[in-house]
């Protein structure tokens, strides 16, 4: 009876883990925007998007090494698991996952990382894709504030996903002003995917590698109807493009094309 209970809050987290690579959502009243803003929303959206599009056509290929690790506290017992892997994506749509090592908890293996791979592979695919891009055909967007830096400004938006489904997020991201990439998230899904979940709590750090804005960090905590929480985090390392087209030298300068 534990194991089968343990087994189906670990499956359920592994749904909403999964989504999590994906971009978030949020929703309510927005606060004033800042008056500092140097672009509207509208603006700032139409060079996200578009920006978003140059960088998905540019890069054919990429290789990288995954470090998953799980930490679970709570009913029935706690449990600990992490999995290295080598991951490789090959432009339009196809992620190939191998497996480098593994220890701890063969439960979390099982039914937390290689359902985490397989999810993430449908996502990508041709007919889910679409419903999970950052557009506004999938959200609502406001923007929430301007955050000047000597590194470089920042746009603060919140998004609000039209459909609710488990691969869609509410909460905030945070635009670099240069480049218009997604540079943050903090969010929580728009839907629960399982009864056992009551609350989760999504953080990504994404970095600049050769030219491209790609992960660095996931954590995604989840809280347990049962008392328990679930910790998940995920490392990128070792990036590699190999055959990879940067984006255009004017698309470096978009910030100012839109009137």
């Amino acid at each position: 009876m534990r194991v089968g209970r343990t087994i189906r809050i670990l499956t359920s987290l592994a749904t909403l883990i999964a989504a999590s690579h994906l971009i978030v959502a949020d929703s309510g009243t927005p606060p004033p925007t800042t008056e500092s803003s140097p672009l509207s929303v509208d603006q700032v959206v139409d060079n996200l998007v578009r920006r978003n599009q140059e960088r998905a056509q540019a890069l054919l290929h990429s290789e990288a090494t995954r470090v998953y690790r799980v930490l679970y506290k709570g009913f029935p017992s706690d449990r600990f698991a992490e999995m290295t892997v080598q991951a490789t994506y090959d432009r339009p749509s196809s992620k190939e996952f191998t497996i480098v090592s593994q220890s701890g908890s063969n439960l979390i293996v099982k039914r937390v990382f290689k359902k985490l791979l397989e999810s993430e592979k449908e996502a990508a695919q041709s007919a889910m894709s679409p419903k999970t891009q950052l557009n506004r055909e999938n959200y609502n967007f406001a923007l929430i504030s301007y955050e000047p830096s000597s590194r470089g400004g920042q746009y603060v938006l919140r998004v609000d996903p039209k459909v609710r489904s488990k691969y869609v997020y509410r909460g905030q991201i945070w635009v670099d002003e240069t480049d218009f990439a997604v540079t943050h998230i903090e969010a929580e899904p728009a839907e629960n995917p399982s009864f056992w979940t009551k609350k989760s709590q999504i953080r990504q750090e994404y970095g600049k590698v050769e030219g491209f804005w790609l992960p660095l960090k996931n954590e995604s905590v989840s809280y347990i109807r049962l008392g328990g929480r679930a910790t998940l985090t995920i490392e990128y390392k070792n990036y590699s493009l190999t055959g990879a087209q940067q984006p255009s030298a004017a698309a470096q300068n978009a910030q100012a094309t839109i009137p």
